[in-house]
């Protein structure tokens, strides 16, 4: 079992280069198929979620060829099924994408209900709506959601709560659709929006992503193109989060400003310095961190997978911070993890109350789910002394080759799989 090891008390320095967004990529890989002919996809982050997804397509006969780590040839002319494997399909949550673009294009699909980190419940009921209010017929069987619809009509469909992915959901199912749909209620997260200009590239007709409505006039047939996937914010932010509880000073390269609002206004909130360029971002954090409120919103809010890494931070900071959890109810299982080492919190309901220490020390922790396992690798290279962190593979769904990038930048940290080499790091870094 794969481990990380960290010497921690080290400030991080240097450039970091960001990947692609990984939540925009399995929507675009998802929309891929929906037509015949060959399309290329770059900037893919080589990322576990990406290439489960990728072996899930391959399985119903889509022919992928990956010309390289981060670019991707897709033609779903072959498929010859649409129905999707258990096998894979449990291993991510994203695999509910292949509803919407499977039903658009053949106007049938069966997917297994999905998999991914357990971080709350998060019900796809709003997907459902969305496909019956087009005009399919849709059933659980087996474990796996069956839709079906001799013909999908656009409506007007307004979303009870905004989702992400019940938005680009619909809006692949649509964007074949007869006529023309109108989603209220929509997210307007940026890998909605690129989803959407993907879809608009093959030759959809898909208006007003990133706002509130989206409008859609259904065409008959999709068709080729080249599209290169925008940052991964989370990503970025999470380096940013790490320059700021090490105290370091790290220019985050392949970014767009602009979709991380949230986040540099809570990391200058907090006592850091930020410098916005062009495509970078600079966060330098010379002092102590100060404490701070956050709640965590649809975009433009904070975000929610940003919301354990502002934990981290908001635990070494000075006086008593809290944080509210408003999309996920079951996010703040790291926190007692943090306690092993060192850190002090109390939850109640969605609600954690972090009064900040001097400092935390080295322990042997387990990531509980991609996000917090991320935010817990930042704690311990904050920390004095030894972390090792358990089940990286979590990690390894949303991070490409998170521990060489940290090297990058000075972090001490090995992924190792075995006694000898965990011995061989700490004989390394004394």
């Amino acid at each position: 079992m794969e481990q990380y090891i960290i010497k921690g008390g080290c400030p991080l320095h240097g450039e970091v280069e960001i990947g692609g967004a990984k939540n925009a990529a399995l929507g675009i890989l998802a929309a891929s198929i929906m037509t015949d002919e060959t399309v290329l996809i770059e900037n893919l982050p080589d990322v576990r979620d990406i290439n489960v997804m990728l072996e899930a397509m391959s399985e119903i006969g889509v022919k992928v060829e990956r010309l390289s780590p981060h670019i991707v040839k897709i033609n779903g002319s072959g498929i010859g099924d649409v129905s999707i494997e258990y096998e894979y399909i449990k291993k991510i949550r994203a695999s509910y994408y292949l509803l919407g673009a499977l039903l658009g294009k053949y106007k049938k699909a069966e997917v297994p209900l999905p998999g991914g980190c357990n971080i709350g419940s998060r019900p796809i009921d709003l997907h459902l709506k969305g496909f019956k209010a087009l005009g399919a017929k849709v059933s659980i069987v087996n474990g796996s959601i069956c839709a079906v619809a001799p013909q999908l009509r656009g409506r007007h469909i307004f979303l009870d709560t905004v989702s992400v992915g019940a938005t680009i959901n619909i809006m692949m199912a649509a964007s074949m659709a007869e006529g023309r749909t109108v989603i209220e209620n929509c997210a307007k997260e940026p890998h909605v929006v690129d989803v959407a200009n993907f879809l608009n590239s093959m030759g959809a007709n898909i208006k007003g992503a990133g706002t509130d409505i989206i409008r859609i006039n259904g065409v008959e047939k999709l068709h080729a193109t080249e599209y290169s996937i925008i940052p991964d914010q989370i990503e970025a932010g999470t380096f940013m989060f790490a320059a700021a509880c090490t105290h370091g000073d790290i220019v985050v390269k392949n970014v767009i400003p602009k979709h991380l609002e949230a986040t540099i206004s809570k990391l200058l909130e907090i006592g850091c310095e930020v410098e916005e360029f062009d495509t970078a971002v600079r966060v330098i954090a010379p002092e102590r961190l100060s404490a701070a409120n956050v709640k965590t919103l649809p975009y433009p809010g904070y975000p929610t997978d940003m919301q354990p890494q502002i934990a981290v931070a908001l635990a070494m900071a000075e006086g008593t911070s809290i944080v509210t959890e408003s999309i996920f109810e079951n996010r703040f299982k790291y926190l007692d993890e943090l306690a092993r080492m060192g850190a002090v919190s109390k939850v109640e309901g969605n609600t954690a109350i972090i009064s900040g220490v001097k400092g935390l020390m080295g322990a042997r922790v387990s990531a509980p789910d991609l996000r917090a396992g991320a935010a817990l690798v930042i704690a311990g290279l904050a920390a004095e002394g030894i972390t090792t962190i358990d089940d990286i593979v979590y990690i390894q769904r949303g991070y490409e080759n998170f521990e060489g990038k940290l090297q990058q930048l000075g972090a001490r940290i090995e992924k190792v799989s075995s006694d000898r080499e965990a011995r061989k790091f700490l004989l390394n870094v004394g």
